[in-house]
């Protein structure tokens, strides 16, 4: 059997109607596991499940629509995904919002409350919606998809980034303190990756330059590229990994790229 293999696993994935999201899905789907689709719209759901159950097989993915900034969309999310399913055994934290790019200085506070109430708040929630019947099996994997933008300053998205470092300690935290009931809790911190949340940044001539330029790989990174490291993290490849952010950034951070 393949350290990769997921078959028997339930993954419920947020923001996973397209993106890197919906490529951690794809992944997962095609190492056995079943999958319940989620971002805000109910048609783009539904047009993810139905694109995964026709290449997997039918019954392989399910839709859910719902709000991440919404806790009764949340615990309907999870709710749903147990009475299809029977259970949900991995969790992918991977909706955030991004409102605003701009010096420090001029976020309003409504954007800053919700980059901050839709990255960390949302993630708490549904955690602890889902990792009580983790803790009780003795066993499952939580993964946060967080950003290196929680690893350095930035003058045009440092909101985003205080919250993307918040969700590296979130993952620290709840690795201790599920770790001895066998539940694994960990972060993926992508660079700059090519997906409509990230449009500002890699639509912007000089900044994808300037990226590009002092990254190792001399390029952004595409959607499926992420999707390794969550099915890692997720798989019996992972099993001793825990408390953990990978870094998948192109080498960005290693040479001063953003």
């Amino acid at each position: 059997m393949s350290l990769f293999d997921m078959s028997g696993e339930v993954a419920l994935i947020t923001g996973s109607s397209r993106g890197i999201g919906r490529a951690i899905a794809e992944a997962m789907a095609q190492q056995g596991a079943k999958v319940v689709i989620s971002s805000r719209k109910q048609d783009a759901c539904d047009a993810a499940a139905a694109e995964i159950n026709d290449e997997f097989g039918a019954g392989t993915a399910i839709a859910v629509a719902a709000n991440i900034s919404s806790k009764e969309d949340l615990q309907t999310l999870a709710n749903e995904a147990r009475a299809a399913f029977g259970k949900v055994s991995v969790l992918v934290c991977n909706a955030a919002s991004s409102p605003y790019y701009g010096p420090g200085l001029g976020i309003s506070d409504e954007q800053f409350r919700k980059t901050m109430d839709n990255n960390i708040l949302s993630n708490h929630w549904l955690i602890a919606m889902v990792a009580p019947e983790m803790l009780e099996r003795g066993a499952g994997s939580i993964i946060i998809i967080s950003s290196i933008g929680g690893l350095k300053g930035s003058p045009i998205i440092g909101a985003y980034g205080i919250s993307k470092a918040a969700d590296m300690q979130i993952a620290r935290n709840f690795a201790v303190e599920f770790g001895p009931r066998g539940v694994r809790v960990n972060c993926v911190a992508p660079g700059l990756i090519r997906t409509d949340m990230a449009r500002a940044l890699w639509e912007d001539p000089e900044n994808l330059k300037r990226s590009t330029a002092s990254s190792t790989l001399k390029r952004i990174g595409e959607p499926h590229e992420i999707a390794g490291a969550a099915v890692f993290l997720a798989s019996k490849a992972g099993a001793f990994t825990t408390g953990q952010t990978i870094v998948c950034d192109g080498g960005a951070t290693i040479s001063g790229g953003v």
